[in-house]
Formats: structure tokens, C-alpha cells, sequence
């Protein structure tokens, strides 16, 4: 079984900063990747950022420029601090990762429980 906890939920005002972080536990033998996607209420999940093992990354249009995707691999945490937050960036942030629980099995998809972000104008 693989757990991913969400941390970091807040309520800031526009142009803030806030740094959201997920740790991965449980049966692991190996991360792909690890991700965010969020979801804004009556939006479809979208991907924020994205980032593999080796450290490549994706983002969103709307990521680039202001939202960082970091991991550690150590302790199969990821981060994304997102700076010059704006009140369309309010959203639950979720957390993904494609994990390897053992030799020869297939990564699968986990998700987090989510972390509400709000930004007042």
C-alpha cells in the first residue's frame, strides 16, 4: 500500500507565495514520477507540474514563470512552491505519483487526498 500526504494548504492573498509538499510511503521500490494537478470547482483536474526521477520536468502554461516543482528523492517528497499566486490559481492541489511497489511490477498511478489553496483578491 502507498500513501501520498499532502501539506502546505493555505489561505493567501494575491501576489503571495505558498509551498506545498507531499511525501510518499508504503510499499515502494522505485518513483517515476511525481506531479500536481489541481482542480478548481466546476473545472476539470488539470495538470500544474510535473517531475521524473531524473529530474525533468513539465508545466503548465500557466505554471511557467511562477510555480517551481522540486523533489527529494531521499525522502520521496516532492514540492511545488508557487509564487505571485493569483485568485484563479484557487484550486484543491493534488498530489500524483507513478510508483514501482516491487521487482517487475508496473508503475502504477497514486493520488493524495488533496490540499485546499485560496487566494483572495
Amino acid at each position: 500500500q502507498v500513501q501520498l500526504v499532502e501539506s502546505g494548504e493555505g489561505l493567501v492573498q494575491a501576489g503571495a507565495s505558498l509551498r506545498l509538499s507531499c511525501a510518499a510511503s508504503g510499499s515502494i521500490f522505485s518513483i517515476i514520477a511525481m506531479g500536481w494537478y489541481r482542480q478548481a470547482p466546476g473545472n476539470e483536474r488539470e495538470l500544474v507540474a510535473s517531475i521524473t526521477s531524473g529530474g525533468n520536468t513539465n508545466y503548465a502554461d500557466f505554471a511557467k514563470g511562477r510555480f517551481t516543482i522540486t523533489r527529494d528523492n531521499a525522502k520521496n517528497t516532492v514540492y511545488l512552491q508557487m509564487n505571485s499566486l493569483r485568485p484563479e490559481d484557487t484550486a484543491v492541489y493534488y498530489c500524483n505519483s507513478r510508483i514501482i511497489a516491487a521487482p517487475n511490477y508496473y508503475g502504477m498511478d497514486y493520488w493524495g487526498n488533496g490540499t485546499l489553496v485560496v487566494v483572495s483578491p
